[in-house]
């Protein structure tokens, strides 16, 4: 069979980049006649994301992906942008001719024997390039790393627009909306941070955005047909003008995480050892993600509620970021943060970090629930090694995450699933009892059945499996 490429470029963020890296492996180790190459946008602030690619173009390992880091554009300035989105999509936008440029050069090396460009895939916020592919004749395919639900709201969005008047916002209309892919109406506090506020540019790119996914030849979701069939169904019925065809390729999870590329300020070795010393499945994880931070107020009814629930711990905290180009930072004191006397009444009990690698505590035998502020990628980790996901939304489509964990599959505790930081606080007696209710209660046998089938969906005829293959056989009929 002769040779082809792929090409794809995310968003430069942790939750867009790794899994799309994630996924082109996993495209070019199912077909060896595949190789991808990764075209990578660099943002000088944020250097966790910097020290991520640079572990992969130094890897030696990387089979048949290649990395093509851009030249710098024109970095939007604080006064063009209100939110990150808006500054994100405008620097991703600014990549236009970089982009364009780079692929021209990957088609005219085709004659080398690298083969065909048969492919470029996006991700949600790179819809500029569907027109640089369109113009060079390169079937354009949106890569999609959040859950099928959070995509039908998407594709759902100006549908959703249109129904309310400009001068009003959502929280101001309807309680409840019926939408799309799920089975239940979904209440308006659940809507994702953007829709929020529809007069900044983070809702108006979202908008643009959503507009223009299915001019797409396809779309590539991160999840399993036995994980979201209702939703991936009513995707798949809908009218054909409306929706791509879509392959759910999923669990695609990056299993070694940032223990590979992240400088180890809290000592991971010491952290492990820690878990090593606890009993199987009795200690409650709590993380909020690499961009994930919370106020001071709120960390101190955490310690009060953990101190109450009488179990375990790991807490990861971070602080927040004094720029929004910027990722939060670990803390460099945390008896600043933490009530008077927690870490030394708390010692042996629990152990309070900064970021740690996810996927590797995930899968420690000791951990037995996982405070989450459920980011796709957290959720399918949490999913693939078993670990029941108590609910702690904080931003982007979070939660909405959290409403389809626990009101659409019944398979999360409902910690909290409305917070928003600096407008709620949760209690300690919410936390304590959510704590408790997440390491003692019936979801876990749930949790766990569906953990299995998240590892059946890659054996021969497995529903992921079959869909790669239609995807790759897709690809493969343009040579």
């Amino acid at each position: 069979m002769k040779r082809a490429k792929v090409v794809f470029i995310s968003t430069p963020a942790l939750g867009n980049l790794v899994p799309s890296i994630e996924f082109a492996k996993l495209l070019t180790q199912t077909n060896k006649n595949l190789s991808a190459t990764i075209l990578l946008i660099n943002i000088p602030q944020r250097p966790l994301i910097q020290s991520y690619i640079d572990s992969l173009t130094t890897a030696t390992a990387t089979g048949n992906i290649h990395f093509l880091p851009l030249p710098e554009a024109d970095q939007p300035s604080p006064d063009q942008f209100e939110t990150s989105i808006g500054f994100l999509s405008l620097l991703i936008q600014n990549h236009t001719s970089q982009v364009k440029d780079a692929l021209i050069d990957l088609i005219s090396d085709s004659d080398s024997g690298s083969g065909q460009v048969v492919g470029f895939f996006i991700d949600m916020f790179c819809t500029s390039f569907i027109d640089v592919a369109n113009e060079l004749n390169i079937p354009c395919y949106l890569y999609f790393a959040s859950p099928a639900t959070f995509l039908s709201f998407m594709l759902h969005l100006p549908t959703l627009d249109a129904q309310v008047s400009t001068n009003i916002e959502f929280k101001d209309s309807a309680g409840d909306f019926n939408i799309l892919g799920f089975s239940n109406p979904v209440p308006v506090k659940s809507f994702p941070s953007f829709m929020l506020n529809r007069h900044i540019d983070g809702y108006s790119w979202f908008l643009r955005h959503a507009r223009r996914y299915k001019e797409t030849k396809g779309i590539v979701v991160n999840t399993f047909q036995e994980l979201e069939p209702y939703c991936l169904n009513s995707l798949v019925h809908a009218a054909s003008d409306v929706v791509p065809p879509i392959y759910p390729i999923g669990p695609v999870v990056d299993h070694i995480g940032p223990a590979r590329w992240h400088q180890d300020s809290w000592g991971h070795e010491n952290v492990m050892k820690w878990l090593d010393n606890q009993e199987p499945s009795s200690v409650v994880f709590l993380s909020f993600g690499s961009m994930g931070s919370l106020k001071g107020s709120q960390v101190i009814e955490i310690a009060k509620g953990l101190e109450k629930s009488g179990h375990p711990f790991l807490w990861a905290i971070r602080q927040a970021p004094k720029d929004q180009r910027e990722l939060p930072n670990d803390f460099t004191n945390l008896e600043e943060i933490l009530p008077c006397g927690f870490l030394e009444s708390t010692k042996g009990k629990g152990l309070v970090c900064g970021l740690v690698p996810q996927v590797t505590i995930l899968a420690h035998k000791a951990i037995g629930g996982f405070v989450s502020h459920c980011g796709w990628n957290s959720i399918l980790e949490s999913l693939y090694y078993g670990v029941p996901i108590g609910t702690w939304p904080i931003y982007a489509e979070q939660h909405l995450n959290a409403f389809e964990l626990v009101k659409e599959l019944n398979l999360a505790v409902e910690i909290t699933m409305y917070y928003r930081d600096g407008t709620t606080l949760v209690s300690s007696e919410e936390v304590a009892n959510g704590v408790k209710k997440l390491m003692d209660g019936e979801v876990r046998q749930r949790f766990k059945k569906m953990s299995e089938k998240c590892k059946e969906v890659w054996k021969e005829n497995g529903s992921s499996s079959n869909f790669l293959g239609g995807l790759i056989d897709q690809l493969m009929a343009k040579i």
